[in-house]
Parts: structure tokens; sequence; C-alpha cells
């Protein structure tokens, strides 16, 4: 599946567009993770467990975004854009979600 930021892809034309494709994932961190991340919050520095959980969630919601757009016969996704929230009022879980136009792309006849 080939997935671009851009609305074009190179060397390719779009046969037609299948639609709003989407993943949405929220996350909260185990224990361990809060832990060591509000321990970091108070001395300072990079919280490496927050941004593991973060990475892992922006994974998958990029995963599951490709499958729906292979759920509906696309075969490439253009406009791929990530947005992320806290969804609760402390910031315990993270919303992220990856989403753009399903299409379906051919190689450009020369």
């Amino acid at each position: 599946m080939i997935a671009s930021t851009t609305f074009t892809i190179d060397g390719y034309d779009i046969s037609e567009s299948k639609g709003l494709v989407r993943g949405i994932v929220v996350r909260s961190p185990t224990i361990s993770q809060g832990f060591f991340g509000g321990l970091k919050n108070v001395i300072g520095g990079k919280i490496g467990s927050y941004t593991t959980m973060c990475e892992q969630t922006r994974s998958q919601a990029y995963d599951d975004m490709v499958d729906h757009a292979k759920a509906l016969g696309a075969n490439a996704i253009v406009g791929v854009r990530y947005d992320a929230s806290s969804v609760e009022p402390r910031g315990g879980a993270v919303e992220v979600l990856c989403y753009g136009t399903a299409v379906v792309i051919a190689k450009r006849q020369a």
C-alpha cells in the first residue's frame, strides 16, 4: 500500500477515489510508563516511556487506516495526516487519529 502526505503520487494516475479512511487508537500508559513518566515530569528530560507509547499508538492507527483502505478496494492513500489529543482531563490517555483518502492508482503510461 502506497501512502503519501501529498495528493498525487509521482508516476501514477488516480483512477478512482474510494473516500475517507481512518484509523483511531486510544491508549493509556502502563503502570510502569506512568510511574517513570511522572518521575521524569518532576526531574525534567525526555520521557522515553511516553514516546514509546505514542509511537506504538501512531503505528497502530496507521495500520488500521491501511486495513480500512484495503477493505474498500484501494491500493493507495493520499493526503495522509495524523491528529492527536488527550482524552482525559489529566492527560492519562492519548487518542491518535490517522486519516487520508483511499484511492486506486495505476502506473502512468509513458
